[in-house]
């Protein structure tokens, strides 16, 4: 039955952690603050001086640039323009280099100096918050407050994942794919960081556009133009790729009848999705104008964090599902202890024993929340209590993962198959939590907002009128059909009948 609602429930959470819609925003804002920043700032001066918004979880003013853009661009997917595999590995190419001019040209004007820098002998930290300085001058929790907001640069590489039936040798290629793109993005992020705060002391850094003015301070010009262009060739290509499959994603919700038919509707002229078209890209475009680029970045990253702590529970619970679903069976436990540890030594599935790594995984995500909370806002090292607690927390998780691995595990053979399991998908869950808990309280805020927005879409009609769950439903009721016994032909009747024969 877990099953059944981790296919119809959990699909509805990742549809709606608004990954598309705030990464099609921010994509936006940030070419809009890219330009403004290049243009000496004249934008957001006039626009924050003409329609200032003094609301503490909004952007200082409305961004109508970004909205203006996201709808432009709404309206050319609408009309049928589409994502030409030429142009994106065109754009694709041009970013590359502009990532090896970055590098190249960035490292003759790299000073290790900036990574040794003393607050106290700074006249700029006098006014600026420069940490502790050194090399990592705001300590480990600058560290993951930082992963958690750059979570969303490791957005897309999990699509190998989802083509390993089309992969010639799946168990080697994809796993392959997954490293070597993991490897790509982190050597991009970390050269293009480190480059860049060794050019400047990395308080004095332009948080919308580094780049141009760092190049252009150490005397750089024509370099400086060079990665502007470059720059903005990357943002326009992320602005498509991030805008092209919303359309498509509430056109296959529409389809299943989770969100509303009007959505579904395609333009005999354009063959595209125009109604989902021009309401996502309206959405985007409103989100991208009233909210700013950090808070965009936020909500993105908690929804990608979210979404990859779901992937890792469906992994735990389908690895030890019965491959039958309990189906005609009836199953007592014996002695609990035995039967968590699995001394007898079961090597099938069955319906008891995946009842029990599915209740081991609940405990295990309900500790991890437990555990983030104290270690985010608890100070351990100065109590005594929060130690025991910590300590008693940590032994009852790793207790979790020891009952789950004791579990016999499907029988279901798959193309590729996730290692280290139960260990992995647990320490993932554990690490993306404790990320999302680094992200502050208003993102946390429009996080749960959103995701009451979507349930109540969903309870009010997607339960409804979903097609899967009325397949389901129709499953189940031939299922008890068949199985219903027939031997009692008294209890088939149900009563007496009386019968007149004529002549």
């Amino acid at each position: 039955m877990m099953t059944k609602h981790l296919r119809r429930i959990f699909p509805i959470i990742l549809s709606f952690t608004k990954i598309f819609i705030t990464g099609t925003a921010s994509v936006a804002r940030g070419l809009s603050g890219y330009l403004d920043t290049i243009f000496d700032n004249k934008m957001s001066q006039t626009l924050g001086e003409l329609f200032p918004i003094n609301v503490d979880f909004l952007a200082e003013y409305p961004d109508f640039f970004t909205f203006i853009v996201v709808m432009l661009l709404a309206v050319l997917l609408a009309v049928g323009v589409r994502e030409s595999t030429l142009i994106n590995n065109i754009f694709t190419a041009v970013n590359m280099c502009t990532i090896v001019v970055i590098i190249v040209a960035g490292s003759l004007k790299a000073n290790p100096d900036n990574w040794k820098i003393n607050p106290a002998d700074e006249p700029a930290c006098a006014t600026e918050n420069c940490g502790t300085g050194g090399f990592m001058p705001f300590g480990i929790a600058g560290i993951m407050a930082g992963a958690a907001k750059c979570f969303y640069g490791f957005v897309g590489f999990d699509c190998v994942a989802t083509t390993g039936e089309e992969a010639k040798n799946p168990k080697k290629n994809i796993p392959m794919s997954i490293v070597l793109s993991l490897v790509i993005i982190f050597l991009a992020y970390f050269l293009i960081s480190a480059i860049l705060t060794l050019m400047a002391p990395y308080y004095v850094l332009d948080a919308n556009a580094p780049f141009p003015l760092v190049f252009d301070q150490v005397g750089f010009t024509e370099v400086k133009w060079i990665v502007t262009i470059g720059a903005n060739f990357a943002l326009c290509t992320s602005l498509l790729g991030a805008m092209f499959p919303l359309p498509r994603v509430l056109y296959a919700m529409a389809s299943d009848g989770i969100l509303y038919k009007l959505l579904k509707r395609v333009s005999p002229r354009t063959k595209t999705p125009l109604i989902a078209t021009i309401i996502a890209g309206f959405f985007a475009a409103i989100m991208g104008a009233i909210f700013n680029l950090h808070q965009l970045i936020d909500m993105m990253s908690i929804g990608t964090l979210l979404a990859y702590s779901i992937v890792a529970i469906c992994v735990l619970v389908l690895r030890y599902q019965d491959d039958q679903m309990g189906k005609g069976e009836s199953v007592n436990g014996g002695n609990l202890l035995k039967d968590l540890l699995n001394t007898k030594g079961i090597r099938e599935a069955t319906h008891y024993t995946s009842a029990i790594t599915k209740v081991g995984v609940v405990v295990f995500s309900l500790l991890a929340v437990v555990l983030c909370a104290i270690a985010t806002f608890v100070d351990i090292a100065g109590s005594l209590c929060a130690q025991i607690v910590t300590a008693i927390v940590i032994l009852i998780m790793i207790t979790c993962i020891g009952i789950i691995g004791r579990q016999p595990v499907s029988n279901v053979e798959l193309t590729f198959q996730v290692p280290l399991v139960p260990l992995l998908p647990c320490i993932s869950v554990l690490v993306n939590l404790y990320l999302m808990f680094q992200l502050d309280i208003y993102t946390w805020i429009r996080f749960i907002v959103w995701v009451i927005i979507g349930y109540i879409i969903y309870f009010t009609y997607g339960l409804r009128n979903s097609v899967e769950g009325k397949r389901l439903k129709e499953e189940q009721a031939n299922s008890e059909m068949t199985t219903k016994p027939t031997s009692n032909i008294h209890d088939i009747l149900g009563g007496t009948y009386k019968v007149t024969i004529r002549d």
